[in-house]
């Protein structure tokens, strides 16, 4: 159904997607929060739009005096020249003593005066916008709960027979509950933050639709940032499931012809085992088919992913040149799950990108800001977007384990892997030899065995099928002899036992 709804822009990037087009014009909204969250800042925004768009704004400010308002929005690149400011902050005569007073009912000359000003200033600028901060400072005029509340529904009604749209503040506490506030507004703006981490929820918006949940919120330089909470489900294109080759034949036949458009690869293992590179040799051959592809680092630099890269020749350098390629550095609790989204779907849905890395899945809990349960569920949501989109993904996951007990994954994310290709060191006759394997593949079939795996100065090298080997899972690898008396190519100083078992990984 289309909205016929008027729309009001808050004019800060991403909030007017979460608020399904932006406020409802004509009605009053609470933005509520604790000191720091952004309340202000959100209203220099909402009265600085108002100023970009042509209307005629009022800012009512009730806690700091006009000159501190103007040079605090100043500081944040908020130019407030065009706005009208109405200072009643508690710094004028209307606060400056123990009084009670009524907005438009009072006999009290100071009750009057307080409320010809508002009243005059109104009627004066005839204002589209209104921004009160801080709202609950009505309660220094009041007696009680029930005046204030009075007080407050006849001051917002008074402002929207004006047309007015209104925002205004609360700063609700245990000492102060705001909880009158919520139900006289139209709508509410929640501001959070703990440490680094802020969030912003719309707990309430009458009359119109919205996305519900928790939202990542930056304030930079600039102001406010919102970015949306991914939801997977209103993201989908139409695309054929095929076989994606790595460019490494021994590979492709242990992974069945590849791994299928539009799935998810997990390649685990310990550290230096190869993980990144096998993952980057996808992108290689992507870029082989003229398909752009990203990977976001978040273990490690750009510089020696290059380098690193060139040594073993795979030309990521020749690949950015080429436009084939975008390598995406993420600095440790720069950003917040969502924000980072908000970069993966950009680069997707501008470029056309068909293949994204993420190296690697521990540095995205480490690097990214928010709990450990809560990063999990925001990486199941961005798999299932890029899934959606047709987009082949490889996630790189480190095993803390060099050698001993197997295990597919760290992060315990094996559940979001339609393939898991493991990377193994084993210790043969006193030497670390790397093996590769497929554990999982959804899609078609795929060769059970393992192969040898080696990195050199020409790629990657991956061997023929390491036929009776077993024990690999268990930590403990050991060679069966397929006929008595026979020994393996691969080693001679492995524990050998004749079984009349199948050659199989265990």
């Amino acid at each position: 159904m289309t909205d016929r709804l008027q729309r009001v822009s808050t004019g800060v990037p991403g909030l007017d997607e979460v608020l399904d087009g932006g406020l409802v014009a004509g009605r009053s909204y609470l933005v509520r929060g604790a000191p720091g969250s952004g309340k202000t800042v959100l209203g220099y925004h909402f009265l600085t739009e108002g100023v970009a768009a042509g209307e005629r704004t009022l800012f009512v400010n009730l806690e700091e005096d006009e000159a501190d308002a103007r040079a605090n929005a100043a500081s944040l690149g908020f130019d407030l020249a065009d706005v009208d400011v109405l200072d009643l902050s508690p710094s004028s005569q209307f606060f400056a003593e123990d009084r009670s007073y009524s907005v438009f009912a009072s006999d009290e000359v100071e009750g009057e005066e307080f409320t010809g000003r508002i009243v005059d200033r109104v009627a004066d600028v005839g204002p589209d916008r209104v921004f009160v901060d801080p709202v609950t400072q009505f309660r220094y005029l009041t007696s009680d709960d029930y005046q204030f509340r009075k007080q407050v529904i006849s001051f917002m009604r008074f402002l929207e027979a004006q047309d007015a749209t209104v925002m205004f503040t609360s700063q609700g506490g245990v000492d102060s509950s705001d909880l009158d506030l919520q139900f006289v507004s139209d709508g509410i703006v929640e501001l959070a933050h703990d440490g680094d981490t802020r969030r912003i929820n719309v707990p309430k918006f009458r009359g119109s639709d919205k996305q519900s949940g928790d939202h990542g919120l930056v304030i930079r330089g600039d102001g406010l940032h919102v970015y949306p909470r991914l939801v997977p489900g209103e993201h989908r294109t139409g695309f054929t499931t095929e076989p994606i080759e790595s460019g490494i034949d021994e590979l492709d036949e242990l992974l069945g012809g590849g791994i299928e458009r539009g799935t998810i690869t997990v390649v685990s293992g310990p550290t230096g085992v190869g993980k990144t590179t096998t993952g980057t040799q996808f992108l290689a051959e992507a870029a082989r088919r003229g398909e752009r592809s990203a990977v976001y680092l978040l273990e490690e630099s750009a510089a020696t992913f290059r380098q690193r890269s060139e040594v073993v020749d795979i030309p990521v350098e020749e690949m950015e040149a080429e436009g084939d390629l975008v390598v995406e550095t993420v600095e440790p609790l720069s950003l917040t799950p969502e924000e980072f989204a908000s970069r993966v779907r950009r680069e997707v849905e501008a470029n056309d990108t068909r293949v994204v890395m993420l190296d690697g899945v521990r540095g995205y809990r480490v690097s990214l800001q928010g709990e450990r349960e809560d990063l999990v569920r925001r990486l199941h949501a961005l798999g299932r977007y890029l899934k959606n989109m047709g987009v082949t993904v490889v996630f790189v996951d480190e095993i803390d384990a060099v050698t001993g007990e197997f295990r597919a994954t760290n992060a315990g994310i094996s559940y979001l892997a339609d393939n898991v290709v493991y990377l193994r060191y084993l210790e043969i006759e006193g030497e670390l030899r790397k093996v590769i394997g497929v554990l999982k593949k959804r899609v078609g079939d795929f060769e059970r065995t393992l192969r040898e795996f080696e990195i050199t100065g020409d790629g990657i090298v991956v061997g023929d099928p390491l036929t009776g080997l077993r024990g690999v899972l268990r930590g403990e690898p050991e060679f069966v002899d397929s006929e008595p008396g026979s020994t393996p190519d691969v080693t001679s100083g492995v524990r050998r036992r004749s079984d009349s078992r199948d050659d199989r990984v265990e």
